[in-house]
């Protein structure tokens, strides 16, 4: 009878191999080392201000630390690198691009309303009642400035006119000691009252204009603590807060003298006329942007556009694509052609060229002054037609480029599926007396069509987000005139979102993040159609 080393009361040992129990140590140190560091990128997000992506990281760090810690859960630990890099590479991505197409998420709401309060609390503004004529003296130890105020405080004062006189405490004159001018950065330095002016002659204006950089980079400080800094060639004026803080929360400007108050609605502060002062930060606004496509009309006459141009870009590069395609893998398939081995290579070259380098080079060649294809149209019919600037013109430059770029692609598969086409079935139509054109609309279309189907719609589905085309061989021009967002006659949805977001001088994140929503549930729907037609369980 077979006993363990438990049944006679032996120590039971862990393992036969040494090396198996330092290899486990070692994985232990690595999924620890690895949940310190997710711990540290949560605790530099939550400092920085941002809770969703500390949040992720977390749930991240405690998935590691259970998964690669729990015995039961061993199985599960070969895939979770694989699900966990879909979470934070494809989920997270995706639900944070929804989330911020419910936001004005934009370049002008882009800080959170603490940062933005804080920065308005920052600004300073020139008092330009209390302004110093300067000049510059030259001396041995070096150069020393002068300071002299410029005429004298009248009649009712504001609060910063107050302020600065205060300061000042009717010191009219200050002195510098002396110092080397110099340096791109700025600092500060201690200025004192002073009697009468230093010895020697002032410097002319020519120094003073070549030494305007440093002197704008200067700092004068009073003993008072007032800054004062240049305000003009010959003038320095204090500096002093512009924005203060009420008890209710608003801010008082105190060079306007006006009140502004938050409006958590449109994510700005805003005073008693309306305006806007900027920056503001990102509020909730529900569904305005999807409503802005659609009710906006001039957003939604260019976005209608470029939505029916992107499904006709698609549909007609996956028909063209097909057609070149399916003749070329007819003919090479025909026994009587020579060269068979050759002619497959060269048809193929184009698929084994980097996308980019091929779109540069036809760049270049439609060129409407220089661009080889110009140049043999000139030559054979006198017209140069402007490929860039007309809009069916550029049209029609993008598919024939993407035309050539994809032809290959469906060159191999419809070899592939034709040659699997049993030579029986030919052989029958030949015996009926079927020719070429019935052996292809009776055997041939019928038989690859089912198969191919699956793999258009998924080349559908990639031009229907090609950027790089767009982007390398037109960037989305000729515009779109009236629009009120960057758009162009050649622009897809997907490039169309990325200069809203990017190009525009608003860069209305929210508005391209409802867009990029919409485009993934296009492409999404698609997805699920080439799972039903390659009858997949979803």
């Amino acid at each position: 009878m077979y006993t363990t080393n438990a049944s006679r009361g032996l120590p039971r040992h862990r393992s036969r191999y040494p090396s198996e129990r330092y290899t486990r140590w070692a994985l232990r140190g690595l999924v620890a080392a690895l949940v310190l560091a997710l711990l540290w990128l949560v605790l530099a997000f939550h400092l920085n201000g941002q809770p969703i992506f500390a949040m992720l990281f977390l749930v991240l760090g405690a998935a590691l630390g259970v998964v690669f810690t729990r015995r039961r859960l061993m199985s599960h630990r070969y895939i979770f690198p694989a699900v966990a890099s879909m979470v934070v590479f494809v989920i997270f991505p995706l639900l944070y691009t929804v989330g911020i197409s419910f936001s004005n998420y934009s370049s002008s709401n882009l800080l959170s309303e603490e940062r933005v309060r804080s920065q308005l609390l920052s600004r300073t503004y020139q008092e330009e009642s209390a302004t110093f004529g300067f000049w510059l003296y030259a001396t041995e130890e070096g150069v020393r400035l002068f300071l002299e105020r410029e005429g004298s405080p009248g009649g009712a004062m504001d609060e910063g006119e107050a302020e600065a006189e205060a300061a000042l405490r009717g010191v009219t004159r200050f002195a510098t000691g002396p110092m080397a001018l110099g340096g791109g950065e700025r600092r500060h330095v201690v200025i004192q009252p002073a009697e009468v002016e230093p010895k020697g002659e002032a410097l002319p204006m020519r120094e003073v204009i070549a030494n305007r950089t440093a002197l704008q980079n200067l700092v004068l400080v009073t003993p008072e603590g007032l800054e004062l800094r240049m305000a003009g060639l010959r003038h320095y004026a204090p500096m002093l807060d512009r924005y203060e803080v009420r008890d209710d929360g608003s801010l008082h400007d105190r060079r306007d003298d006006r009140l502004l108050v938050a409006d958590r609605e449109t994510g700005f502060f805003v005073t008693d006329e309306g305006e806007r002062i900027t920056p503001g930060w990102p509020v909730a606004v529900g569904l305005d942007n999807y409503a802005r496509i659609f009710l906006d009309p001039d957003i939604r006459g260019p976005f209608l556009q470029i939505f029916v141009w992107t499904f006709a870009f698609a549909g007609l590069t996956v028909l063209f694509t097909l057609i070149v395609g399916f003749v070329l893998a007819s003919l090479l398939q025909w026994d009587q052609l020579r060269g068979k081995a050759l002619y497959r290579t060269l048809l193929i070259l184009p698929y084994a060229v980097p996308a980019f380098i091929s779109i540069l080079i036809f760049k270049g060649m439609f060129n409407q002054h220089f661009g080889e294809i110009n140049l043999i149209l000139d030559a054979l019919f006198g017209v140069r037609p402007n490929w860039f600037t007309d809009p069916w013109l550029a049209r029609t430059m993008l598919l024939v480029v993407n035309t050539w770029l994809g032809y290959p692609y469906m060159l191999l598969l419809c070899m592939g599926l034709i040659q699997s086409i049993p030579k029986d079935l030919y052989e029958a139509s030949a015996v009926d007396g079927g020719g070429p054109f019935t052996n292809l609309f009776q055997i041939t279309l019928p038989l690859i069509l089912k198969p191919l189907t699956p793999l258009l719609i998924a080349c559908f589905a990639f031009n229907f987000n090609n950027f790089v085309l767009i982007a390398l061989l037109t960037g989305g021009n000729p515009d779109i005139l009236g629009a009120s967002t960057p758009a162009g006659t050649t622009d897809l949805l997907v490039s169309y979102t990325y200069r809203i977001a990017f190009q525009d001088a608003g860069q209305n994140f929210g508005l391209a993040a409802a867009i990029a929503t919409l485009i993934f549930l296009l492409v999404a729907g698609l997805a699920l159609l080439n799972l039903r037609l390659a009858k997949v369980r979803v």
